[in-house]
């Protein structure tokens, strides 16, 4: 078996572990219990995702079709800063009739 995907979380290794085996390819999620032992911690770096010897090239390419759609979504939605701006101007609004009260 060979080490295909190396996810940044368990859900993420799942996630892509289903997407292979939706692909007729059987995998192997590994690391499900070394995350326990952090605790409430968000550990990362220990899930993988191991495929055998002959479906390694084809686990790749829907891998890195995977991966090109998760690039193009997270491209899309770049432009939802709008609400962080809203809660700025908010904030900064907030603050001008803190001083303007307390000053009175």
């Amino acid at each position: 078996m060979q080490i295909a995907y190396r996810a940044k979380d368990i859900t993420e290794a799942h996630i892509v572990a289903g997407l292979l085996k939706a692909n007729d390819i059987e995998t192997y999620v590994g690391g499900d219990y070394l995350q326990g032992a952090m605790g409430e911690i968000g550990a990362a770096g220990f899930s993988n995702i191991h495929v055998e010897d002959e479906d390694f090239y084809s686990a790749r390419q829907v891998i890195t079709e995977y991966e090109a759609s998760s690039r193009v979504t997270l491209a899309k939605n770049s432009d939802e800063s709008k609400p962080d701006s809203y809660a700025r101007w908010f904030l900064l609004v907030l603050a001008v009739l803190t001083l303007i009260w307390l000053n009175l």
